[in-house]
């Protein structure tokens, strides 16, 4: 019983300054360039805790549609923001997996973002992201392809 007040006490005091911490949840739309001529339309959505006034970790996800083909990626990592009173410029560097999936055939490799992006307050809790780019290294079937790029726009929810 001691163990377990303990252990209360303990996840009380580390998780309270944690769950004070502010979230930003975006969603929106995304354009997906792959090299050699992959252009996609899909959509971008990612949620953000931020541990220090600038100072966050993103954890992204994405998908984007073109004919037979499909790209999906689950990314995360840090980013930093700079508090301004309107707008809030960011950057981030974002690690996972990209998967690419043609017909029933799919394939799951590494995957790279380093980018940033603008984003506008509107109201209290809700703002606007004017844009975020990012570059885009995939390693598929092991040939690195470093000429990608993904543009995002759309709604960001704080909390």
């Amino acid at each position: 019983m001691r163990g377990l007040g303990l252990l209360l006490m303990t996840v009380g005091l580390i998780g309270n300054p944690v769950l004070a911490q502010k979230v930003e949840v975006f969603g929106g739309y995304q354009f997906t360039h792959l090299q050699p001529a992959y252009n996609a339309s899909g959509w971008n959505a990612s949620i953000s805790g931020n541990f220090k006034h600038v100072l966050g970790i993103t954890a992204d996800f994405s998908g984007a549609y073109r004919s037979n083909v499909d790209f999906y990626s689950y990314t995360f990592g840090p980013t930093l923001t700079a508090r301004l009173p309107v707008v809030q410029p960011f950057v981030h560097a974002l690690f996972g997996v990209a998967t690419l999936k043609t017909g029933e055939i799919s394939t799951s490799e590494f995957a790279m973002y380093l980018g940033g992006g603008l984003d506008l307050g509107l109201r209290k809790g809700i703002g606007f992201r004017l844009f975020q780019g990012d570059w885009l290294h995939t390693n598929f079937n092991d040939v690195a392809r470093n000429r990608n790029a993904r543009f995002s726009t759309g709604l960001v929810l704080k909390f």
